[in-house]
């Protein structure tokens, strides 16, 4: 999924350890078996998109967690850091675009289908 979202040209960047384009590749390979099923991504559109985004999910419950048997989604700049100002999301480096995913035991085929059509209810934003 990391791949797919990492070639899609609604996304701007994905944080995956396991890509090959990640800074954190050679330590990930170093320290780990296998890969997790947390992605964080950053979608080209600004907070109102990535909110219609979220809300296009069907499969995911939008919760602050990092996962269970369920998959997960949440936007974190208006969740888990909704009360802190600018200056404090831009230091924890949370951006209004951002979404983090926790894949859950759902059908692989039935998240990306998800995923995609959610990512064609955001207009153009550039």
């Amino acid at each position: 999924m990391a791949r797919l979202l990492e070639n899609h040209p609604k996304i701007e960047r994905v944080y995956y350890p396991w890509l090959l384009s990640s800074p954190w590749h050679d330590i990930a390979k170093s320290q780990m078996t296998s890969c997790g099923g947390v992605i964080s991504f950053e979608i080209a559109s600004d907070l109102h998109g990535v909110m219609r985004f979220v809300d296009a999910l069907e499969i995911p419950f939008i919760a602050t967690s990092l996962g269970g048997c369920e998959s997960l989604v949440q936007q974190p700049a208006v969740m888990s850091f909704w009360g802190q100002s600018d200056e404090e999301k831009a230091k924890n480096r949370i951006k209004d675009n951002l979404v983090r995913f926790s894949f859950g035991i759902e059908k692989f085929e039935d998240l990306k289908d998800d995923i995609l059509q959610a990512l064609e209810k955001i207009q153009d934003y550039y």
